[in-house]
């Protein structure tokens, strides 16, 4: 799996939640929701301001809020295709383990 963000697209499975998101640049990425799992609606698509850092190579930090006002954070481990989301909406955080896989 490419371990840099910049340029790919990835498919992150989080159970009840599937995305395909693109690092447009390092401060710009596009996600389209494969299934919302009750949080967000199935084929809605977003662009976002991203805050990616960089932790070690294979590994990155990565937050953005949405329009709706949701707030998500990543820590996005390429080198072991897994990922730890926090994702809040309406005051309520979920969290969830998935994996990365290229899309």
């Amino acid at each position: 799996m490419t371990e840099q963000p910049v340029g790919n697209s990835y498919r992150f499975d989080l159970g009840p939640l599937k995305v395909r998101f693109t690092f447009d640049s390092s401060s710009q990425g596009t996600f389209f929701v494969e299934e919302g799992g009750g949080l967000a609606p199935d084929g809605h698509t977003e662009t976002v301001t991203l805050d990616l850092r960089k932790i070690r190579d294979g590994l990155y930090l990565n937050s953005w809020t949405e329009a709706s006002g949701a707030t998500v954070t990543h820590v996005e481990d390429f080198a072991n295709a897994t990922l730890y989301s926090h994702v809040t909406v309406d005051s309520t955080l979920y969290t969830f383990t998935g994996t990365i896989t290229e899309a």
